[in-house]
């Protein structure tokens, strides 16, 4: 790992795991070195069941901490390395594309926190920026492929939703929106063609054009952060790329879906 020489040779074990020397550089390493296991001395079976749990279940950190019997400082460390180590989604539209936002409400907490209280930040109602503890997250379904994308900004406005679109193989590309203004500059541009319902009028789908598929991928997001009350907005990002890795586990059986679990980290 320090190196990336390949003349190493077994040297000893650490614990269960066999460990190794460099003879390039005379150091030793073992099968944990450079993954989110690395310098644990809780075992790996129950690190591997608290990430299986975590995704399949959606079991609340306080929840693992009893299951595996280590402190909340432990498991909420181990758990944020794993969601630091997954992969940004890439985005590559192929279209049509489905685009919505919701809000979510997240202020900060701990010792990130630079007030006394967050309740009034947290209290207000309609849209909200990243500044004001309300960050928009933008879903995206991309019709042509069928991946969904969850990404989150500081604010829902025209310039974040162009570089959202950025990334398309094909000119125009069909938009699917809901009525909200900020929508509005794409029907003037020739590289898109927006089509459109108003929630406001009561019109929520007419044929192919609706943004259904949006609403739905959003509130199965909500729902995932409901048991982990209070992150923090700094956070946000991780936890829905964990959400997303959920996604993919869905239709696997147990023991693949912990191995294509474990390989989105390495």
């Amino acid at each position: 790992p320090r190196c990336r020489s390949d003349r190493t040779v077994r040297n000893g074990s650490y614990g269960h795991f066999q460990r190794y020397l460099c003879k390039d550089c005379d150091r030793t390493f073992n099968d944990k070195t450079g993954t989110i296991f690395a310098h644990s001395k809780v075992a790996l079976r129950r690190w591997l069941f608290s990430i299986y749990a975590f995704l399949r279940f959606n079991t609340s950190l306080r929840q693992l901490q009893c299951e595996i019997e280590v402190t909340y400082k432990t498991i909420h460390r181990r758990v944020e390395r794993f969601t630091e180590a997954l992969d940004a989604p890439s985005l590559d539209l192929c279209g049509p594309v489905e685009v919505d936002e919701f809000y979510v409400s997240a202020g900060l907490k701990g010792r990130e926190r630079d007030r006394w209280s967050r309740s009034r930040g947290l209290s207000r109602r309609g849209r909200g920026t990243y500044e004001q503890d309300k960050p928009p997250m933008f879903v995206l379904v991309d019709r042509g492929t069928e991946q969904r994308y969850l990404v989150p900004a500081k604010s829902a406005d025209e310039s974040t939703i162009r570089l959202l679109l950025a990334s398309r193989q094909q000119e125009p590309l069909t938009v699917y929106t809901d009525g909200f203004r900020a929508y509005d500059p794409l029907e003037e541009d020739e590289s898109f063609e927006r089509e459109y319902v108003v929630h406001g009028d009561g019109e929520y789908a007419d044929d192919t054009i609706h943004v259904n598929t949006c609403e739905s991928h959003a509130s199965l997001a909500r729902r995932w952060l409901s048991p982990h009350r209070g992150i923090s907005k700094d956070r946000l990002t991780q936890y829905f790329r964990a959400f997303q890795l959920r996604r993919e586990l869905y239709r696997k059986p147990g023991r693949e879906a912990l191995k294509h679990a474990v390989k989105a980290t390495l």
